[in-house]
């Protein structure tokens, strides 16, 4: 009888290891498992001896308990990665997710913020002390490369170039990318530098808190929320409404998406593509403008 719990280990630092899948979704592919197993237990299955019927039982399980189409096609894809691991290590000749069909996902187009409310989020933070200094290269960072909020906070001193305005990220996946930022970004961390207590050395996290420590992302979402609400803003606004406005306001300004791909750090080109349709209504009123027959 196999042991799933090693199993399930040498699953992990394989696709942490030999795939280079990131932390947090290697966190979420062992939950997926977990449940699984606990099925596979609690239904007396072998998970060496599965058959297509049992894989789909568990979902119809899964999709009963409230399970959401995403989570469901996570579910799947967890499931198909672990068997091919179990083949690959000859823990299994069998693969019972070789026919699952995927559920349709629907995708919902990603809140952002217009021009506007952009400018007036960044202009409504003072530079009274130290924090709301950071704050304010924080947010003009953020909206000037479209980081992910874990990728701002993690990043360090020698991660940041100064003199030709690029940011050295570690994204997903452990991929490694340059972001280039703008003169106004540049202006406030160097700001934030000369206030910044103790000065920096060059292996130190660049934003910190008032102890000193690495700022944490749920923090800097928390000051996000007193900043958003102060700029009158009342749009649901997190980190990750920057990273969106950013990405969509360099597409209907012109940029090339694959540029736009790359400054994101998305691996596939179709991620990107989402951005392409926030200005549908624009696109409308522009051929209703124009076109000869509008």
């Amino acid at each position: 009888m196999l042991d799933c719990k090693t199993i399930l280990k040498d699953f992990i630092s394989y696709i942490v290891a030999e795939k280079g899948l990131a932390k947090n979704t290697a966190v979420a592919y062992k939950t997926d498992i977990l449940k699984f197993i606990d099925f596979t237990q609690r239904h007396n299955i072998l998970i060496d001896n599965l058959q297509h019927h049992d894989i789909t039982n568990f979902l119809w399980e899964s999709k009963s308990r409230g399970l959401k189409p995403k989570s469901i096609y996570r579910l799947i894809e967890s499931l198909r990665q672990f068997y091919k691991f179990m083949i690959l290590e000859d823990l299994s000749i069998n693969n019972p997710t070789r026919y699952l069909t995927v559920p349709k996902v629907p995708q919902n187009l990603p809140q952002m913020l217009t021009l506007d409310e952009v400018t007036n989020l960044l202009n409504s933070v003072s530079d009274e002390n130290e924090m709301n200094i950071r704050n304010k290269a924080m947010l003009e960072l953020l909206y000037a490369t479209g980081l992910r909020v874990s990728e701002l906070v993690n990043l360090r001193f020698c991660d940041i170039n100064l003199q030709d305005c690029f940011v050295k990220v570690l994204g997903k996946g452990s991929k490694e990318r340059l972001v280039p930022f703008g003169q106004k970004a540049k202006n406030f961390i160097e700001i934030y530098f000369s206030k910044r207590k103790p000065p920096l050395s060059v292996t130190d996290n660049i934003f910190i808190s008032r102890l000193g420590k690495k700022i944490s992302r749920v923090e800097f979402w928390r000051q996000l929320k007193n900043i958003v609400k102060n700029a009158g803003i009342t749009k649901n606004t997190s980190p990750h409404t920057l990273r969106h406005s950013f990405a969509t306001h360099l597409l209907s300004r012109g940029a090339d998406i694959r540029f736009v791909q790359d400054m994101l750090g998305h691996s596939s080109i179709s991620t990107t593509q989402i951005y392409t349709h926030l200005d549908k209504d624009k696109i409308r009123e522009q051929h209703k403008l124009y076109h000869p027959r509008g």
